[in-house]
């Protein structure tokens, strides 16, 4: 169920941002969808038995992904699956650098490479996935507010706020020890993201 509502919310904000940008509710809708996204490569991670294979499967659909997401939103930047690909190579790291000061610079360093590439999301989409690496419950939606505050001061876009409604579901979710294992066809949750910005971006093409 949480994939699905990632997938449709993060549908509905590329609607909106391509082709009815000033309809702002589409873009509030959207933001549900980054932090779902965010807590699923941390899952991910955590429970995966090969986690060569699922670094290797989200370099190859970041790649995929880039000339139909730069033709939807017709400027140059690196694909939100490059934000989540270069989180998971912090998470490894973290994991397998016995130092933790070291890990800190890994951390920092990888944050900076992501924003100096223009990645989407950039620094914020590292330090929202480490958020779920490291906190839970009211300390999670607490820490994610504050995140997203220091969003607001540097990038000056209240929109961000609106992500918090997801990590209070994902906290209540956790909290009921609810189940976050793949429902459906795994194609459609692997593939969904390049498939949908090569149609919106077919279809800017011919309006």
């Amino acid at each position: 169920m949480m994939q699905w509502i990632a997938m449709i919310t993060m549908l509905i904000d590329h609607i909106g941002a391509v082709f009815f940008p000033h309809i702002v509710e589409l873009r509030i809708i959207g933001r549900i969808a980054f932090p779902i996204y965010a807590f699923t490569v941390y899952i991910g991670y955590k429970h995966t038995r090969n986690v060569q294979k699922y670094i290797w499967r989200l370099f190859w659909i970041a790649v995929i992904s880039q000339l139909p997401f730069m033709a939807a939103f017709n400027h140059f930047s690196l694909n939100v699956v490059w934000t989540l690909w270069s989180a998971l190579l912090v998470l490894l790291a973290l994991d397998k650098l016995p130092s933790r000061p070291l890990s800190i610079l890994i951390a920092i360093g990888a944050g900076i490479i992501m924003e100096y590439t223009h990645m989407d999301y950039g620094m914020y989409g590292l330090l929202l996935v480490l958020l779920f690496r490291y906190f839970n419950g009211p300390v999670l939606v607490m820490v994610h507010v504050i995140l997203n505050g220091l969003y607001l001061l540097l990038y000056h876009s209240s929109l961000q706020m609106y992500s918090v409604l997801a990590t209070i579901g994902i906290a209540i979710a956790q909290y009921y020890q609810a189940s976050f294992r793949l429902k459906g066809p795994r194609w459609i949750w692997r593939y969904f993201y390049p498939a949908h910005l090569a149609i919106i971006a077919v279809i800017r093409w011919l309006a």
